[in-house]
């Protein structure tokens, strides 16, 4: 069994180093997702975020060393706080310029690690998975260590709960071997299998030997990039290339971006896993969704007697087995069953829960509308706090801003727009034109337009304030910044960083 390459030893080092793939855009479960927020920022089923609890998950397991973080740019900032808020500082975390999917962000967590650790054991975890069984997790990860130090690129297949249509499928082909102390299996793969419809799953499940594809793996990195350079070598080019052209930027890591953008979009499915003559498969059953629609997080809540997940202000009688968020009002609900209401400030969504799967058309419905809606919430997050939007008209708008202790805005000035500001709560330091004061609760200022400004929070506590912008224009790209702590310069043209 043992790889002629790899031999298992006594001595195969344990040590892992999970990588977290933070990429994704998560409109599944608009509106509460967003491009600019997606699910594996959200706090869904506890008081962690998707994120947070998969980064514990994976400092939990012995042998765990920090987490390596891929993401979307755009969210470089709330993925480091949330990270570091779970007692996590992370080994490094890259920035995808544009999302290329599975397979180039594995290579470069593979040629992160490989440069010290060709043998490094990776375990590559998606950030938005729910996993209830913490134990079983560890042991089918223990099972996938032996298999991946016999040379095996292991993925995790769940043991069907039903015949799920939402999942790709795994068949087991031959038993390889057995972990005593666990009774977790470990398998040579037979194929792969796509999405089904119900009659094919239900055949699945009626034959035996298949799981669901759960898109975690483990394997070393050096067998990782061998296998990506024989069956994708345009990947593990590209890839490579932009790695060694990466930059540093504060806590993060840019791969050179033409250079990144320039490599084929492909899962680690695809480009690795079904070409392989090496791929392992463990069975387990660790309570695990990827939380896929807004039935599956109803699927995975508590419920209460009459099958009811109620979250925030809600009345609701004469209703059965439905999902009902509310985010910033009070819903009502009567007299229905299996429904998804889910209210946020600038959206309401209202589904019976089988058409789950449909968000996507009204998603395409937003696209070609122009709206904005699938892409920002009214709550906009920055590294120094957030802003979101009060109240709008003809050349004013009203936002409240909180910015937390010991954070600044950008040293900044606008061509089209004037600013009032009023200190709701904390302290204020303002500076205009290099002249400096401080501000406290129910005192204002006034910024005219084409002056230099910034605000900080020199206190102890959030500093909440009430800005009124004036103007001609009023977007977000009217701001050029002439110092940032944050590196945001370019932020000009791109205001969303």
């Amino acid at each position: 069994m043992n790889s002629p390459n790899t031999p298992n030893t006594p001595n195969t080092p344990k040590t892992l180093h999970p990588v977290i793939l933070s990429g994704g855009s998560g409109t599944r479960l608009w509106p509460l997702s967003r491009s600019v927020f997606p699910k594996q920022l959200l706090a869904l089923t506890e008081s962690r975020t998707m994120l947070q609890a998969t980064v514990e998950r994976a400092a939990a397991l012995p042998g765990a060393q920090p987490p390596l973080l891929i993401c979307n740019q755009e969210h470089r900032f709330l993925i480091r706080e949330q990270s570091l808020a779970s007692g996590q500082v992370p080994a490094a975390i890259y920035l995808e310029p544009a999302g290329r999917n599975t397979a180039p962000a594995i290579a470069l967590a593979a040629l992160h690690l490989a440069e010290s650790d060709p043998e490094a054991l990776m375990l590559v975890l998606p950030a938005d998975h729910v996993i209830d069984d913490q134990d079983t997790f560890a042991a089918a990860v223990n099972t996938a260590t032996d298999a991946a130090a016999e040379g095996y690129l292991v993925t995790f297949g769940i043991v069907p709960s039903g015949p799920e249509t939402g999942y790709g499928y795994i068949k087991a082909g031959a038993l390889l071997s057995r972990t005593d102390n666990t009774g977790h299996e470990f398998f040579s793969v037979a194929r792969f299998v796509e999405k089904p419809n119900r009659e094919a799953a239900q055949a699945y499940l009626d034959e035996g030997g298949y799981t669901w594809n759960s898109g975690m793996f483990l394997f070393s990195a050096r067998r990782y990039l061998e296998e990506l350079g024989q069956h994708r070598p345009d990947i593990l080019d590209a890839a490579t290339t932009a790695w060694k052209g990466q930059s540093v930027d504060l806590d993060f890591r840019r791969p050179a971006s033409a250079d990144f953008l320039a490599c084929p979009s492909e899962s680690i499915d695809y480009a690795v896993m079904q070409a392989t003559h090496r791929a392992a498969v463990v069975p387990a059953h660790f309570g695990w969704s990827d939380v896929g629609s807004w039935d599956s997080l109803w699927q995975i809540s508590p419920k209460d007697e009459a099958g009811n997940v109620i979250r925030g202000d809600v009345f609701a009688t004469e209703t059965t087995n439905s999902y009902i968020r509310a985010e910033s009002r009070l819903v009502a609900v009567i007299g229905v069953q299996d429904l998804v209401v889910v209210e946020t400030a600038d959206a309401v969504l209202v589904m019976h829960r089988d058409k789950a799967q449909e968000i996507k058309r009204a998603i395409k419905f937003f696209e070609q509308q122009g709206r904005r809606e699938h892409l920002d919430n009214l709550r906009v997050y920055r590294p120094w706090g957030w802003y979101e939007g009060i109240d709008a008209g003809d050349r004013f708008q009203v936002k409240r801003i909180m910015v937390k202790p010991g954070e600044k805005l950008s040293l900044q000035m606008h061509h089209h727009r004037a600013e009032h500001w009023v200190v709701v709560s904390g302290t204020a330091k303002v500076t205009v034109d290099g002249r400096e004061m401080l501000l406290c609760e129910n005192q204002s200022t006034y910024i005219p337009l084409g002056h230099t400004h910034r605000l900080e929070n020199p206190g102890k506590i959030d500093l909440h304030i009430i800005e009124v912008q004036s103007g001609a224009y009023l977007g977000e790209d009217d701001i050029v910044r002439f110092d940032d702590t944050y590196g945001r310069g370019e932020a000009a043209t791109n205001p969303a960083s």
